[in-house]
């Protein structure tokens, strides 16, 4: 009898224990279960969405998708040691022709860490599956194919490819990973319109047996991917590369530490190229430093200098506080503001010069005397009116702003030199927004890299104002310091600027900013163009060194538009 209830209660005790884990089983864990099982015999697959395209003017690309592979090893496959495999892999994607001749050491390096990298991915312990080497071009897929190494594999993955590399960089921007892996655009036209290029990914969803084969007569559930927009823009990829080519050697002849070329139809903002430099390649953005990704064009604020003075000129005749005959009855000597003196950059005056007269010499002392009879109010509001201190709104991410003073609280010094371009910050996309109304008859356009249908203009001056600020600046480009580089019999409107650069409190006496605006035919312009460069070497002056370099693209630009000399 004993045993029989030392029998009956192991076997209770087991039922008990059985019933525990069932309970657990199905009841616990039952849904964590089911969920496995689903998983098990349903295969779910995200159908990736093309990335759309960026095109030149032309209809050619300046990004595109292309297919490249991602590289796996199931582990358990395998047949050659990692070692093994890393060793046969390694020289196809460490070439020794991508290295200096006198080099090869670097080289070695370079392969051997390539081949250390390999095997350990194909090392972990207890992972069956592992990606080995991510962009694999097809020519290498193929290569590595014919090696008929088992255990390898290749999955299909996209990647950006931009044909013209670092010319349009910062204004393209790039695609990059985010904190989820996703492919994300960054900086330029790829960050702006990143929803509308990235499109709505799909899913797939099929039923499958133990050996992960579909079951033809399971459920299949799909949602086809929607693929993202395609972008046509107003790039002219000839006047982009006329605009790289110039830049490019304009970096070694004036050695600026920056440099940058906008070039723009003036009539409806439309961007016709931009380059900046020094740049970066988009497709291998990881490679360089990132403070390259910002467009100095969009991004860097800075006083302009004299190149502000035509607008704040436009805004004295439209406001009828001066006329084109008005005479400076200031010009003939250092100009008193408050405790200081406004003077000349030559320290050369002028009496009795006519406003015509205060711009071709670039008289800081006239433009004073401007600013002096429109006042502070004016002067902001005019300065507001051309988009000084606001965002363009250019299809750009990364654009900049320094906010105008408020209105109401400038005094005497801060009119002075906000109407020769000291003591207003601005980029320049907004100093070429803001001429390109006195281009285009008065009206403020908004610059635009994406072709649009719209085009919505602002009358901020009146043809009259326009049309005489622009015959002050033809005379300004024929007769100013940069006369020696005019082309003659070409009409056009221009002006220099040579800005300080503020530093902690004060104006730095050597380090400069160069620049050069203008726009060609002058009553008639094709195009408005700004160059900029910062902290020329060879001489601080922009008539020495931004100004060749704007005539030197004009020129180029006057033959590809067809564009004659007038006489």
């Amino acid at each position: 009898m004993t045993r029989f209830k030392i029998v009956f209660a192991v076997f209770s005790l087991l039922f008990l224990a059985i019933i525990s884990r069932l309970f657990y089983w199905q009841v616990i864990k039952g849904s964590d279960l089911s969920l496995q099982a689903s998983n098990q015999y349903r295969g779910n697959k995200t159908l990736v969405a093309p990335r759309g395209n960026i095109y030149a003017s032309d209809g050619t690309w300046l990004a595109v998708m292309r297919t490249n592979w991602l590289l796996f090893a199931e582990t358990p496959k395998l047949k050659e040691t990692p070692k093994e495999v890393a060793e046969k892999l390694a020289p196809l994607f460490v070439k020794i022709e991508d290295f200096p001749e006198d080099n090869k050491d670097e080289y070695r390096l370079a392969l051997l860490n390539e081949i250390d990298r390999l095997e350990k991915s194909m090392s972990r312990k207890g992972v069956v599956w592992t990606p080995v080497k991510r962009k694999v071009t097809t020519e290498q897929k193929n290569k590595i194919e014919e090696m008929g190494i088992l255990g390898l594999g290749f999955d299909p993955e996209e990647s950006r490819y931009y044909p013209e590399g670092s010319s349009s960089a910062q204004l393209l921007g790039f695609v990059g990973k985010d904190s989820d892996g996703e492919d994300v655009g960054y900086f330029g036209l790829e960050g702006f319109y990143n929803i509308l290029l990235s499109g709505k990914d799909g899913f797939v969803k099929r039923e499958k047996d133990l050996t992960g084969a579909p079951i033809l007569t399971g459920g299949l559930s799909e949602i086809s991917p929607i693929s993202g927009t395609d972008l046509h823009t107003s790039i002219d990829k000839r006047i982009q590369n006329i605009v790289e080519n110039k830049l490019f050697e304009a970096k070694d002849k004036y050695g600026a530490v920056q440099g940058s070329v906008i070039v723009m139809d003036p009539s409806i903002g439309a961007i016709l190229a931009m380059s900046s430099y020094p740049s970066y390649d988009p497709a291998k953005y990881s490679e360089f430093d990132q403070s390259l990704f910002k467009n100095p064009a969009i991004s860097d604020t800075f006083e302009p200098g004299s190149i502000f003075k035509v607008i704040v000129m436009a805004a004295g005749l439209d406001s009828e506080k001066i006329e084109v005959d008005t005479i400076c009855d200031v010009c003939d000597k250092p100009y008193a503001v408050d405790k200081y003196f406004i003077k000349t950059w030559d320290g050369k005056y002028h009496p009795n010069s006519t406003m015509t007269d205060v711009l071709v010499h670039s008289d800081n002392v006239g433009m004073s005397f401007i600013a002096a009879r429109m006042g502070s109010n004016l002067m902001y509001e005019y300065l507001d009116k051309f988009g000084i201190g606001r965002l363009t709104g250019i299809d750009l991410q990364g654009e900049a702003n320094i906010n105008l003073r408020k209105k109401g609280t400038w005094n005497i010094v801060d009119l002075a030199t906000s109407s020769f371009g000291q003591g207003v910050s601005t980029t320049p996309i907004q100093l070429i927004r803001a001429t390109a109304a006195i281009a285009n008859g008065g009206y403020l356009v908004t610059p635009k890299v994406v072709k649009s249908e719209s085009n919505v203009k602002e009358r901020v001056i009146s043809k009259d104002a326009a049309d005489e600020t622009t015959a002050m600046m033809i005379d300004a480009a024929k007769k100013g310091e940069a006369k020696w580089i005019d082309l003659k019999g070409f009409s056009v409107a221009g002006k220099t600027g040579t800005a300080q650069i503020p530093i902690a409190g004060h104006y730095d006496a050597e380090k400069t900013i160069a620049s050069f605006i203008g726009f060609a035919p002058a009553n008639n312009p094709k195009f408005i163009m700004l160059v900029t460069l910062k902290e020329p070497q060879s001489s601080p002056w922009a008539s020495e060194t931004a100004a060749p370099l704007w005539y030197a693209i004009a020129k180029d630009l006057f033959s590809y538009f067809g564009i004659q000399p007038e006489n």
